[in-house]
């Protein structure tokens, strides 16, 4: 069996931080969320992985490499750029073989992993296993329609009228069936070959399609609260660890990870949290649910339930929540005379201001 990775995507939703990196490599308790699907499919004893690249190709490939560090074996598909799903499946057809595959979207995040999923694929050895859970918007998502036994029996890409709120998340099981269908399907009104048409002829062709309900926590890190939740989730597992130095004067309370290298003072972190190697803490509070990346300075400043990445400076800032700051950011105090704010932004930008 074999494991088919998108890559590919631009990440719109998570602009600007994308325009310089792939939503792909953005940390979650410092750690890319890619590297967890990667660790995923390497538990489920899959070694062989496709990874879907288009124009952030060279950033995949250069954090991932080989793929000998999650103890695989990675071959890169180029995608000229994102022409749906089935798509992907469609240009991986000579490196898939004829193999079974799980196809894998590289900003999906499961809790708990594949390996039961990949397990029970094996044993049962259906057409093509499809994974779903219930939504609170189903127009955003490729939902299906089950019959009074729960069975698949349609399948219908962000409808404006949903059936049900049963969403097709970003993990799907395929035997070489699959190959047949995404060749006889056309592109959808959004130019995309949807991997929701190649199920539905499957299903129409009275191929077995099966399905599971994740229960659990399950989350497409497309855009920054979504991102945000998903670092929360992980934060609540860490175990405490302090490899860093902390002064007498600092206060570290609860499941706190402090790196090696990192440099606490003054300052009071309560868990929850992740501070990354060689970043200094001076005067701070870091609440709840904060990942601070490597090389970080944070001084005079409160922040919690934030993701911060490398390199990136707050400095004298009253209070930080709910936030997603890039890499080599700077985040001062405005002068207080004349009141006013000055402001920086690149295309896409979100900005709020207190009033």
């Amino acid at each position: 069996m074999k494991a088919l990775v998108l890559s590919g995507g631009s990440g719109t939703r998570l602009r600007p931080i994308t325009h310089t990196s792939p939503k792909q490599l953005v940390p979650v308790a410092n750690k890319p969320v890619l590297f967890y699907v990667l660790e995923d499919i390497a538990q489920a004893g899959i070694t062989e992985v496709g990874i879907i690249v288009g124009e952030t190709a060279s950033e995949i490939q250069g954090a991932v490499g080989d793929g000998s560090k999650f103890g695989l074996q990675v071959t890169y598909l180029p995608q000229e750029k994102p022409l749906g799903l089935a798509h992907a499946v469609l240009i991986a057809r000579e490196f898939l073989g004829d193999d079974d595959f799980v196809m894998y979207l590289g900003d999906n995040f499961v809790v708990g992993g594949i390996a039961g999923l990949v397990n029970a694929f094996r044993a049962h050895r259906p057409d093509a296993q499809i994974l779903m859970t219930r939504v609170p918007d189903p127009t955003a998502f490729g939902i299906a329609e089950l019959d009074e036994d729960g069975r698949v029996v349609g399948l219908e890409e962000k409808p404006t009228q949903p059936k049900s709120d049963m969403a097709v998340i970003g993990v799907y099981l395929f035997t070489p069936v699959v190959h047949k269908a995404v060749r006889a399907i056309k592109p959808s009104w959004r130019g995309e070959l949807e991997i929701t048409h190649a199920i539905q002829w499957l299903l129409d062709s009275r191929h077995n399609v099966r399905s599971t309900v994740i229960h659990g926590y399950w989350k497409d890190t497309g855009n920054v609260m979504d991102m945000l939740e998903v670092n929360r989730s992980v934060l609540e597992g860490i175990e405490p660890c302090t490899e860093g130095q902390v002064d007498a004067d600092s206060e570290v309370i609860g499941r706190v990870r402090i790196e090696a290298g990192a440099q606490v003072t003054g300052s009071r972190i309560v868990g929850p949290a992740v501070i990354g190697c060689g970043t200094v803490i001076i005067d701070s509070y870091i609440g709840p649910y904060t990942s601070i990346s490597e090389n970080c300075r944070i001084e005079d400043t409160e922040i919690e339930f934030s993701i911060v990445l490398r390199d990136s400076r707050l400095e004298g800032v009253r209070r930080v929540r709910g936030s997603l700051i890039g890499r080599s950011v700077s985040v001062a105090p405005a002068p207080r005379m004349p009141s006013s704010n000055r402001l920086v932004l690149g295309d896409h930008s979100e900005v709020q201001i207190s009033s």
